[in-house]
């Protein structure tokens, strides 16, 4: 049996454009929790039905009635970060990005920048700074929702890493000339 160690250095080898380490189906953000200990039970139910309704109706796109549930969840309990964060991304495939924004940073305030809405809010408001071009301010919502666990942030913070692009290209280019000698050698 490999050990986690192997496993990282084979996924190196294999997938150069990757991060070293980064090992499929290690995702730790599958496994991050939001603490919602500090919100009373009944309000707490309510406010997921609400969001599972809302998540459900923007699935089916019904974008407005999917705001009526993100703004209720809202209204039931203002100070839980989740609901911001679902009503971000309805607001997005609406096309309000600046309303997206305003609520992934209330997700990320609200949140501290930890749990799993942290995380995933980082990384819907790292992919709005990347598409508004503002990349510096990508890579770092990346980053932190990469230490959260994020395997998708941490392969894009990777890729807006200069140094790291460098690294991986020259590694590609070793492990091309190692699988493919004839080639390298006719140059």
């Amino acid at each position: 049996m490999a050990s986690a160690n192997d496993r990282a250095v084979l996924q190196a080898i294999f997938n150069p454009t990757s991060p070293f380490g980064d090992i499929p189906a290690l995702n730790q953000e599958d496994e991050l929790t939001d603490d919602d200990s500090v919100f009373d039970p009944e309000l707490l139910k309510q406010v997921k039905d609400l969001e599972l309704q809302g998540v459900s109706v923007t699935e089916s796109g019904d974008l407005p009635a999917a705001l009526q549930h993100f703004n209720q969840a809202i209204r039931v309990l203002p100070q839980r970060a989740s609901a911001y964060n679902n009503r971000a991304q309805t607001k997005r495939l609406q096309g309000d990005t600046e309303g997206a924004v305003e609520d992934l940073e209330k997700a990320i305030s609200l949140s501290r920048g930890t749990g799993r809405t942290a995380c995933q809010a980082l990384v819907q408001r790292g992919l709005l700074l990347r598409l508004a071009g503002r990349d510096e301010e990508a890579r770092v919502d990346f980053e932190k929702a990469a230490a959260l666990g994020s395997e998708f942030a941490r392969q894009q913070a990777v890729i807006l890493n200069p140094y790291a692009a460098l690294c991986n290209r020259m590694l590609s280019e070793v492990i091309d000339k190692i699988r493919n000698p004839e080639i390298s050698e006719a140059k």
